[in-house]
């Protein structure tokens, strides 16, 4: 039988208790490792850990990356701008270079800033203090009723309901769901103040794949970046930048699970409600993990 995918479920924080640690993206890792071949053997092993330093700045893990055994790393950018080392970020880059996928999923204003020093993917992600967006006009508050959070932060809906999503076209293979009448996925999970992400210069191979609307605006925004290879024959590994690690997370996948103490906004039940919705989500996740995987 073939070996599974080898996947590192990683955030840029230790492991704080009050906070969007590792544990709160319980759901994905158990849906991945539930994830079978037509024979019935598991596609994935799912390392999910927290950022730990030390005798040095470096996380043993990421750092290291280069030389591991890891196929993919699905990185939860959840600190205020100082998660990542520069060992870390040439560290990850080599891992693409060798083949590797990588999906860097960050969150509002400076949340996961530190995604910034990853040669492409950081170039795609648009923060408050670093790396603003090129559009001036983007560089204001969308989500009017969080007051203490300040741009980028779109507003697609309260967490644990969901959104409609907008391909583009022509529609993208990690967008495809054969299971759907529309033969595509149609919904993302919804969060109050997502952040921002485009296309840089110099990304030729970048595009976006879907957007959302503000319910507060209405204004559209990207939702997902996929950086493809540039032909058969490049072997550099895949990438996807997220608007939001909300798309991930057990408390937008169900509110109960719980959330830090500082999230003030009440939860929806939208997708508790749907469970279309869900196997939309389970779809997406599915689609990502055998996209990102090497060649």
């Amino acid at each position: 039988m073939a070996n599974p995918i080898r996947i590192l479920m990683q955030t840029t924080i230790p492991a704080i208790k009050d906070d969007w640690h590792i544990g709160r993206f319980s759901l994905l890792q158990a849906h991945l490792a539930s994830l079978k071949d037509d024979l019935g053997n598991p596609l994935y092993h799912v390392t999910a850990r927290d950022r730990a330093t030390g005798a040095s700045e470096n996380d043993p893990v990421l750092s290291t990356l280069d030389r591991t055994h890891f196929d993919e790393l699905w990185l939860f950018a959840v600190d205020v701008g100082n998660g990542l080392t520069s060992d870390e970020c040439q560290a990850i880059e080599t891992l693409q270079q060798h083949g590797g996928g990588v999906l860097a999923a960050r969150d509002h204003q400076d949340l996961g800033s530190s995604l910034c020093h990853i040669a492409g993917l950081g170039a795609v992600n648009f923060f408050h203090s670093r790396n603003p967006d090129p559009d001036p006009t983007r560089c204001c508050i969308d989500d009017v009723y969080t007051t203490n959070i300040s741009w980028p932060n779109y507003h697609s809906g309260r967490n644990g309901d969901s959104q409609v999503i907008t391909p583009t076209q022509p529609l993208h293979d990690l967008l495809q769901n054969p299971d759907a009448p529309s033969g595509r996925i149609e919904f993302f999970p919804a969060h109050p103040h997502e952040g921002g992400i485009g296309i840089a210069l110099g990304e030729p191979h970048a595009q976006v794949i879907a957007t959302g609307k503000s319910i507060i605006s209405g204004r559209s925004f990207n939702l997902a970046i996929a950086f493809d290879r540039s032909s058969e024959t490049d072997k550099r590994g895949r990438a996807v930048a997220a608007s939001t690690f909300h798309h991930f997370c057990d408390y937008n996948w169900n509110p109960s699970l719980g959330c830090p103490s500082f999230v003030s906004e009440l939860p929806g039940n939208g997708i508790a409600e749907a469970p279309r919705v869900l196997q939309d989500i389970h779809t997406y996740i599915r689609n990502l993990s055998l996209w990102l995987a090497p060649i």
